[in-house]
């Protein structure tokens, strides 16, 4: 018996006659919570751009700290700028698995979701530039902070990169792919899998299951490649 081929289908609108694939599905809950994360992310960045505006501001002398403190000060206005950062970047890139933007424009889907690694380099490339530049600042005080601060910049930045963006075309080709059924992920994987009974499943204590849309908000968005052979 022939084994079956599975049809590659395209949609055409009755009315226009236009062609292509489905546009993705975004609930209005994963809209909502979408947008309250990235809202709570920006808050998160302005802060984090305060407490950089702050450690200037000490650095400078406007903000006057005995030079003895100074350091501390420094470090501490430095660790609260980095906590800040990395938190709204984690929300900002879990927003954009909820509701992920479009690749049809290249540059605006690196930009949008790179937005932690943009707030990153504000937050902390100025006060690394300026504490290299400082020439009144205690010598071992200057090394110290100047390597606390690039750390800090190197960290935010690796924490902030979204080195696996979701696109909305993307979402709409697994929504196309599983329709209303339930996909399955692990704690540790990396995929989700349209067969509870996958082969690479068998030795998981804890199975996950959910909806297309739940398993990307997991960060689940690639598909389990047996799974997929199996299903063709």
């Amino acid at each position: 018996m022939a084994e079956k081929k599975k049809v590659e289908r395209e949609f055409v609108e009755a009315s226009t006659g236009k062609t292509g694939k489905r546009p993705a599905v975004v609930t209005a809950a994963n809209k909502k919570s979408a947008t309250g994360k990235r809202v709570a992310a920006v808050i998160l960045w302005v802060l984090a751009l305060a407490a950089e505006v702050c450690a200037i501001l000490m650095l400078n002398g406007t903000w006057y700290i005995p030079e003895e403190q100074k350091m501390y000060w420094l470090i501490g206005a430095l660790v609260i700028d980095l906590i800040l950062v990395i938190i709204g970047s984690q929300l900002w890139k879990k927003a954009n698995r909820l509701d992920p933007a479009s690749k049809q424009s290249s540059v605006k889907f690196f930009l949008w979701n790179n937005m932690g690694l943009i707030a990153s380099v504000i937050c902390f490339l100025p006060i690394v530039i300026l504490l290299l530049a400082n020439k009144d600042l205690d010598g071992k005080t200057k090394k110290i902070v100047t390597v606390v601060a690039a750390i800090a910049l190197v960290l935010a930045s690796l924490f902030s990169i979204d080195f696996n963006p979701v696109s909305a075309e993307e979402l709409a080709d697994a929504q196309q792919a599983v329709g209303t059924g339930s996909v399955y992920w692990t704690r540790f994987g990396k995929s989700y899998h349209l067969d509870p009974d996958c082969r690479t499943l068998q030795n998981s204590a804890t199975i996950y299951q959910g909806t297309i849309e739940e398993a990307f908000e997991a960060n689940r968005t690639d598909p389990c490649d047996f799974c997929a052979l199996d299903q063709a």
